[in-house]
C-alpha cells in the first residue's frame, strides 16, 4: 500500500497504469482529467459528473487520448441481465411494448440518517436519480438496445433537514418515459423504501414474452408467456453464450453483486491490455448518457411536463466547455 501527498503525485507515478476515481461526485472531473492527461486509463465511479458539460468534456478527452475510460454500471454483468438482452436481441421477446423499473433502498429512511451524498457541494444537485436511477436506466437501455427519448418526472424529499443542514436533493423520483423505439414505461426510484436494500427490478413486456429481473434474486430470470411461463435459472449450459461468459461459478453456486463487479473489472483490464473493448463494457459515453438523462429529469421537475433526452453528441447538447483543472477547482 502506497499513499500520495496529492492527486498530481499519484497520476505522475509511472508505475500506475489505471486510476480508479472513487471520490465524492463533484471531484470526479478534475481527477479523471488529470489521470487521462498523465496517460492513465481511468475507472470513474458514477455519476461520471454532476452536469452534462463536465461529462461531455471528460468523454471527449478520453476519446481524444485513446484511453480506456470506464464507468462501473456493474448490473450489466449479472449473467441473467445478459440473458435478457440476448432474448431481446434475438427477437424472442417480440416487439417491446412496456417497461416497468424500480430501484428501491431504505438506507435514508430515518431523519437521523445522514451521508456526504446529501451535501450538494459533494454529491451534486441530484441524489437518488443520479446515484441509483442512473443504474436503472442503464440496465433498461442495455437490455433493450434502445434509448429513453423523453421523460416526465416528479421528485419528493422525505425530510427537509438531516444532520443539522437543509436537504434540497431528492429521496424519491417517479418517471414516465418513452423510448426511441416506441415503448412506454415507468420508473420508481427511492432511498426511503422500508425493507428494500438494493432492489433493482426490471420488467420488460413484448408481443411474445415478458422478462423480469430482480437484482436481489439475481440467479433467475422470469420469462412470462400467455401460456407456459418459465423461471430460468442461471446455468451456463443453458444460457446464451453472451450470458454464459459471465458465469464464474457452476450452476447452483450462487453469484451476486460482487461477482458482477469482478466481471466488470476483468473486462476493463482486458480492454487495457488488449486495446479491444469487450461487448457491453460501460464507458465514459455511458456515463455521459446518464448525465443527459439526469439533466432531462431535473428539467422536467423544474419546468413540468415532458422533456426530451438529447443524444450524447456534444454538438447537439451544446456542452463543449473544457473541464476545470485541479487547481481551478481547489
Amino acid at each position: 500500500m502506497k499513499a500520495y501527498a496529492s492527486v498530481q503525485d499519484l497520476v505522475e507515478d509511472d508505475a500506475i497504469d489505471v486510476v480508479h476515481v472513487c471520490t465524492p461526485n463533484t471531484t470526479h472531473g478534475a481527477i479523471a482529467e488529470a489521470a487521462l492527461n498523465a496517460g492513465k486509463h481511468v475507472v470513474c465511479e458514477k455519476p461520471l459528473a454532476t452536469n452534462v458539460t463536465d461529462a461531455a468534456a471528460m468523454t471527449a478527452l478520453a476519446r481524444t487520448l485513446g484511453r480506456t475510460a470506464a464507468v462501473p454500471f456493474i448490473y450489466r454483468f449479472h449473467p441473467m441481465v445478459r440473458e435478457a438482452r440476448a432474448r431481446v436481441r434475438h427477437g424472442q421477446t417480440g416487439r417491446v411494448l412496456t417497461i416497468q423499473g424500480s430501484f428501491l433502498q431504505d438506507w435514508l429512511l430515518s431523519s437521523e440518517d445522514d451521508d456526504w451524498r446529501l451535501d450538494e457541494t459533494l454529491g451534486g444537485p441530484s441524489r437518488a436519480f443520479a446515484d441509483i436511477g442512473s443504474h436503472l436506466c442503464d440496465v433498461i437501455e442495455f437490455i433493450l438496445d434502445d434509448r429513453i427519448s423523453r421523460v416526465a418526472a416528479l421528485t419528493r424529499t422525505a425530510f427537509s433537514q438531516r444532520g443539522g443542514r437543509d436537504v434540497r436533493t431528492e429521496d424519491i423520483v417517479s418517471v414516465m418515459f418513452e423510448t426511441s423505439g416506441g415503448a412506454v414505461g415507468t420508473l420508481l426510484i427511492s432511498q426511503v423504501a422500508p425493507g428494500r436494500k438494493n432492489r433493482l427490478a426490471v420488467e420488460i413486456s413484448g408481443t411474445m414474452e415478458t422478462l423480469t429481473f430482480d437484482q436481489e434474486q439475481p440467479e433467475t430470470l422470469w420469462v412470462g408467456r400467455r401460456a407456459g411461463s418459465q423461471l430460468l435459472v442461471r446455468d451456463p449450459a443453458a444460457l446464451d453464450p453472451s450470458a454464459a461468459r459471465y458465469c464464474s461459478l457452476p450452476a447452483g453456486h450462487p453469484q451476486g453483486y460482487q461477482d458482477a463487479f469482478n466481471s466488470f473489472i476483468s473486462d476493463v483490464y482486458l480492454a487495457v491490455r488488449s486495446g479491444t473493448v469487450p461487448d457491453g463494457l460501460p464507458l465514459f459515453e455511458d456515463g455521459l448518457r446518464a448525465a443527459c438523462l439526469t439533466a432531462a429529469v431535473q428539467r422536467s421537475v423544474q419546468k413540468g411536463g415532458w422533456q426530451e433526452v438529447p443524444p450524447n453528441d456534444p454538438e447537439s447538447t451544446g456542452h463543449k466547455a473544457p473541464l476545470l483543472t485541479l487547481k481551478e477547482r481547489q
